[in-house]
């Protein structure tokens, strides 16, 4: 396994291998380089085709890392254990712990997640709480095992928070940031739109147009799923003209499955892969769009550029309720008819997302992630607070959960009830009508709200006295 760099004395290591993590960590980044605190960057090259990787590190004006772990391709179980090789190789020889961060839902996420625990240091999940709810889909066991080991939580949204605290992470370890993507897609916009501009010309294309992306595994390595998606996207390109930057995994099965004839004849331009500033930049410029990806949906609501999802569920719902976004799994009559309404509703849909707050926020996710990993370096006691600790039930006995009329706590604080109860940890409130509420510490308790508790067992028993 190649290990490039040297030993040196950092406390938070952000590990990436893939072009999303690349975009989604520059936000943070350039925050923890205003607020003047160090970083080591590790590589995996889980992404190692050069239209991939390396060309968005030289758009995007990343840093090189200071480690390339080199894993390249292999199966699920083979990256995930190189990976986790590496990352591990690269604690040792780090001196003091500290705080791997790590972003989505990848292979590489998993195995930095697992070495981060495993040699003593924090776990910071960005994009953390993201749930399909889809235990096939590979992304969705990384992202919840990442999200089980984790110590700090970033959740891009309030959908996101409450995934996690129904799975029983404690409040105090998740922070409420938005999704760093919409920091990336602000920072670049003007930039972009002319980059997509020139690429439109390169390309030939005058007047409207689709953008297609295609890459995820349950779709394009099922030769009947990828044959029935494609037809679909043939039949939806005599509406509008199509253009399809194509995935190299996705070119190779179209060879594999002899399915390139279903692109002969249509409306459908195939080019390269295209660098981020490309692909935003036709994106901003997009009709609508056509992706199984998770990213895309997030950039595509963010430019309030339609999209039709080639999946049959998310992990960005949000996208979906504010309107914005179609799940047509690869059935082609579904692509057909999502395209022709959206071409029909084009301006009702773009104006119900632009008159809809951003579920991911206002772009300054970045930074309010570099504040909180500042904190947490630079304050032993804020270090130590993130930190597991082996628990001594031995005279309170093992914890337990239980729902209790918030009445007695009315007019409280969470902070204060916390307070008076050590142990005792608030995990969710229900209101009066039984919706979800986050148990903020400042959050006051009302007459006819529930709260669900957690902690030692004669500390909840205590409750119903």
């Amino acid at each position: 396994m190649l290990i490039k760099g040297k030993s040196m004395d950092k406390r938070i290591v952000f590990v990436a291998g893939t072009r999303p993590e690349l975009v989604k960590f520059l936000p943070v980044i350039v925050a923890l380089n205003k607020l003047e605190v160090s970083y080591c960057f590790v590589w995996s090259g889980q992404h190692y085709d050069y239209e991939l990787s390396r060309v968005f590190f030289e758009e995007l004006g990343l840093p090189e890392p200071d480690f390339d772990l080199d894993v390249r391709s292999g199966s699920h179980g083979e990256q995930t254990a190189r990976i986790v090789m590496g990352v591990e190789r690269v604690l040792r020889g780090l001196s003091g712990g500290g705080v791997v961060v790590a972003e989505g839902d990848t292979n590489t996420v998993l195995g930095a997640s697992l070495a981060a625990v495993k040699s003593g240091w924090l776990f910071g999940h960005v994009e953390a709480g993201l749930r399909s709810f889809n235990r096939v889909m590979p992304e969705e066991i990384n992202r919840v095992i990442a999200g089980a080991v984790a110590n700090i939580h970033f959740a891009p949204s309030v959908c996101a928070v409450l995934n996690l605290l129904y799975e029983g992470v404690v409040p105090w370890r998740v922070h409420l940031t938005g999704n760093t993507i919409v920091d990336a897609v602000y920072g670049v916009l003007l930039r972009v739109r002319k980059r997509g501009e020139k690429t439109l010309e390169e390309l030939g294309i005058d007047g409207e147009f689709g953008l297609v992306t295609l890459h995820r595994a349950e779709n394009v390595d099922n030769p009947g799923r990828l044959k029935r998606i494609l037809s679909g996207l043939r039949e939806a390109s005599r509406e509008t003209k199509l253009v399809f930057p194509m995935h190299p995994r996705t070119r190779k099965r179209l060879s594999e499955y002899n399915l390139w004839g279903l692109l002969e004849g249509s409306g459908i331009v195939v080019t390269k892969p295209l660098g981020y500033f490309e692909f935003l930049g036709l994106l901003s410029r997009a009709q609508l769009v056509f992706t199984d990806s998770g990213g895309v949906q997030e950039e595509a609501l963010t430019l309030a550029i339609p999209c039709i999802t080639l999946r049959y569920n998310t992990e960005r719902p949000e996208t979906v309720w504010v309107g914005g976004n179609f799940l047509v799994g690869d059935d082609p009559k579904r692509i057909v008819e999502a395209t022709k309404y959206v071409i029909e509703y084009r301006d009702r849909i773009v104006a119900k997302i632009r008159n809809t707050e951003n579920p991911y926020g206002d772009g300054r996710a970045g930074i309010r992630i570099a504040e909180v990993l500042k904190e947490i370096v630079e304050n032993e006691h804020e270090y130590k607070r993130y930190a597991y600790v082996e628990p001594d039930y031995r005279d309170l006995g093992q914890p337990t959960y239980a729902l209790v009329n918030g009445d007695r706590f009315a007019g409280l604080s969470i902070k204060d009830i916390h307070r008076n109860y050590p142990g005792l940890i608030i995990t969710l409130i229900y209101d009066e009508k039984g919706n979800p509420v986050i148990p903020y510490p400042d959050r006051t308790i009302k007459n006819g709200w529930k709260l669900r508790v957690w902690g030692p067992r004669k500390v909840v028993e205590s409750l119903f006295r």
